[in-house]
């Protein structure tokens, strides 16, 4: 799996969740058709006088998220921006989903602004799988958001956070032996979640009797 991949996935479900915020920061959700995808862009188009519209050009963050019927899910996160050549993209979207042309007849379907999304972070979780599966992609120069949880070396290895997890994620370690042999070394956690089956639910860190588990992000110094 890889950005461009799930990108595809978004375009073939095609209808899709848009979220973005309003002038009062109120969350705003619709549905729309991504209605091209190729070298790692997305590309939709909305019309001039929508609310949605005005949120773009103001704002431009917007989030995606749609879900295939393998229950696989994309989230793209980052910002829109909308394109030159209006009129010679909006005949190439048209071309691409000919089913447009009952909703914008002739002249009218320059109504429509052609936006691209081209930067932002993407997430993929496939929840037809056990454990469940989980990964994140930057697409273009935008840096990666660690999320999650991990095990710090306050860990006393009692091995809760592992029976407790949902995804059976939480693998014990091999035990590090200190120099000249015998016990582990301290201060070493001895679990250690893998990340890319995690829920992000946060089950482990509320049955650590220590407080050994950190929500990436939120760490302390």
């Amino acid at each position: 799996m890889n950005a461009q991949e799930c990108l595809q996935i978004l375009r073939g479900v095609k209808d899709v969740t848009f979220a973005t915020t309003d002038e009062n920061g109120r969350p705003r959700a619709r549905i729309i058709d991504v209605m091209l995808v190729e070298e790692g862009r997305l590309y939709f188009c909305t019309a001039r006088g929508k609310d949605f519209y005005r949120e773009l050009t103001e704002g431009g963050y917007v989030a995606v998220t749609g879900m295939n019927r393998a229950f696989q899910m994309v989230r793209l996160e980052g910002k829109a921006r909308k394109l030159g050549g209006q009129k010679r993209w909006i005949d190439r979207i048209f071309e691409e989903n000919p089913v447009m042309n009952d909703v914008y007849p002739g002249g009218s379907r320059y109504i429509l602004e052609p936006f691209c999304m081209d930067s932002g972070r993407i997430e993929f979780f496939d929840l037809g799988k056990s454990p469940i599966q989980r990964f994140c992609f930057s697409l273009g120069d935008e840096p990666l958001e660690e999320k999650g949880f991990f095990i710090t070396e306050a860990c006393i290895g009692c091995g809760k956070c592992s029976r407790n997890c949902p995804q059976k994620c939480i693998d014990r370690k091999a035990e590090l032996t200190v120099q000249g042999g015998g016990s582990s070394a301290p201060g070493t956690a001895l679990y250690k979640i893998r990340q890319e089956n995690c829920l992000h639910c946060g089950l482990c860190r509320e049955n650590c009797p220590v407080g050994a588990i950190v929500k990436r992000g939120e760490e302390t110094c």
